[in-house]
């Protein structure tokens, strides 16, 4: 499935882990706290339960949002897209 994973944490040490195992798990950076890809539905729950036991549930959020590939070409841009040294051509040409 595709999905978008994105968090706000203000502390920079499980900030990092959880960046790393993301990126780890098969997801892209889109932006500092945004990330994108396609995972089974298994590695998405394995990154939530992974960051839940690092954030301090009355501070952080984490949120993962589902999309289907129709919805995901419907998707609207202003301005700068991601930062493509931190994307692959996978999802880079999702966007076309």
């Amino acid at each position: 499935m595709l999905v978008w994973f994105v968090y706000d944490i203000s502390e920079d040490k499980p900030r990092r882990k959880i960046s790393e195992k993301a990126i780890e798990l098969g997801l892209k950076r889109v932006q500092k706290s945004v990330f994108l890809g396609k995972v089974e539905e298994t590695v998405a729950d394995e990154l939530l339960l992974y960051s839940e036991d690092l954030i301090n549930l009355d501070d952080d959020s984490i949120y993962m949002f589902p999309m289907c590939q129709e919805d995901f070409k419907k998707i609207e841009l202003i301005g700068q897209a991601f930062d493509e040294a931190m994307a692959n051509d996978e999802i880079k040409t999702l966007f076309l």
